[in-house]
């Protein structure tokens, strides 16, 4: 963060000094609300939750090296005391963005947002110097966190923006003012709480309702390929520009294609030329995420060479989303258990299926290890079914249903769509599921792993990589 004494914090989010000796003291170190994460010259954020109250980690915080701490109530330390912790941070945020002059590119959707923006910072990274959100921390207090993470060298600052609700993105885009705003799709993730896909987008495209006008240099990113995200062009009035596959898309793959491990290659186009790229990601789905990427680094002025060298070397930055470890007895764990939805679901096992055609072509076996899609309401027992089904039809050989009615509901699709005999097996927790694979599995088997995050599916994945010797990391 820039240096800003704590003069200037108190005053800048309305607030008290208390026990605060000297209030030229800047904030020279990170803002944090994990007081194990303080630096010298860190600001410590006291909030208040449900298990943990932070107040009573301040004096810890300030003789770990913390300048002060942002609280609710004086702590016996150093202190900038508010009466709205929350509001307070979201407020030092936009005030720092406000200083810096920094481009904001925001994106949202209901998919695929956390793959896209690491594409993004990584692709603009190359260009200039970037920050961008760690993982997925893109609520009310993890957004404007990231954003006090920008400094005076900061020329971009990419932000995920999450909805779990209407008026969500609104409040978020009121803290860091996107000029750049990219929406990817509409889908059914959380749809339980918000009543239906079409609520969704309009929590989604008030992410384009809030940049500014063309003539202030806003510009919206718009998936072409999605009828509902294409429709936000009437909401807003910055400058509009279209990616994916649609005859109106300016930023558009060709000849797309997937090597035999499972990347996509494909010819990008783009308003200024044309280049070549293959994807270090997994699945034809990361296709539209480039895309994606490749727009927001065109209108930041980026040569379509660069885009597509950057877009071809560029990683997996965010834990558990299609990450592939091959063990060293030839086992391949695809590890997506960070979260799911039916998009996402159906778009790993895509992956899996291209993954795993050489594979199967060699005698070995694909293996879907699936888990509850939360939060999808009356939706749940339709799009469980539906997943378990495309199981059976993308020909994956292995189908291993974990946990409770929804995993059940998992398996009776698969069986409804022909999966009979020990294709398909529903078991009841992580550790049964591990106990299967660890007695079946063989070298050239392509496992993957994916669920909601509630489920924690991963520990099946990190239970089949605790063996023996060096792994890989592809």
């Amino acid at each position: 963060m820039i240096a800003l004494s704590l003069a200037e914090i108190a005053e800048i989010v309305g607030g008290r000094a208390h026990d605060i000796p000297d209030p030229a003291t800047r904030i020279t170190g990170p803002v944090v609300i994990d007081s194990r994460e303080v630096r010298a010259g860190s600001l410590f954020v006291a909030f208040a939750g449900e298990h943990v109250d932070g107040h009573d980690y301040a004096e810890r915080a300030v003789a770990a090296g913390a300048a002060a701490v942002l609280a609710a109530r004086p702590v016996g330390a150093p202190a900038i005391v508010v009466d709205d912790v929350q509001a307070a941070l979201g407020a030092l945020a936009r005030a720092v963005v406000e200083r810096l002059g920094t481009d904001v590119v925001a994106l949202t959707g209901s998919a695929g947002k956390t793959s896209t923006k690491d594409l993004i910072a990584q692709v603009l990274d190359r260009h200039a110097p970037t920050v961008w959100t760690p993982g997925s921390l893109n609520n009310e207090i993890g957004l404007p966190l990231t954003a006090l993470r920008a400094s005076d060298e900061t020329r971009h600052l990419v932000l995920e923006m999450g909805a779990r609700g209407i008026g969500h993105i609104r409040y978020l885009t009121g803290l860091t003012p996107p000029r750049i705003g990219l929406v990817l799709n509409v889908g059914t993730a959380h749809i339980g709480e918000f009543g239906g896909r079409e609520q969704i987008a309009v929590a989604k495209g008030e992410l384009v309702e809030a940049l500014p006008s063309a003539e202030e240099g806003g510009v919206a990113v718009l998936n072409a390929d999605d009828p509902l995200v294409r429709a936000m062009a009437s909401r807003t009035k910055a400058r509009v520009i279209f990616f994916g596959e649609a005859d109106e898309a300016a930023v558009r793959a060709e000849n797309v294609r997937l090597t035999e491990s499972g990347q996509p290659s494909f010819r990008l186009h783009t308003p200024t030329g044309c280049s070549d790229v293959t994807l270090r990601l997994y699945g034809e789905h990361h296709v539209s995420n480039a895309l994606a990427a490749a727009a927001v680094a065109h209108e930041l002025g980026m040569p379509v060479e660069e885009i597509a060298t950057a877009l071809s070397e560029a990683g997996t930055l965010s834990r558990w989303r299609m990450e592939v470890t091959e063990r060293p007895d030839g086992v391949t764990i695809v590890n997506d258990a960070y979260n799911a939805n039916p998009e996402s679901m159906r778009a790993a096992l895509r992956a899996l299926a291209s993954m795993g055609r050489a594979a199967q072509a060699r005698g070995a076996r694909t293996w879907a290890v699936l888990g509850k899609m939360a939060e999808l309401g009356d939706a749940s027992l339709v799009e469980h079914d539906a997943v378990g089904r495309l199981a059976v039809r993308l020909n994956v050989s292995k189908l291993v249903a974990v946990g409770d009615r929804e995993a059940s509901w998992l398996q009776l699709g698969a069986y409804n769509e022909g999966s009979w005999g020990e294709e398909s097996v529903h078991v009841s927790d992580a550790q049964a599921a591990v106990d299967l694979l660890r007695s079946e599995l063989r070298p050239g088997d392509v496992v993957l792993v994916k669920a909601s995050r509630s489920v924690g599916l991963e520990q099946v994945a990190l239970a089949l990589l605790d063996t023996e010797g060096e792994v890989a990391v592809r």
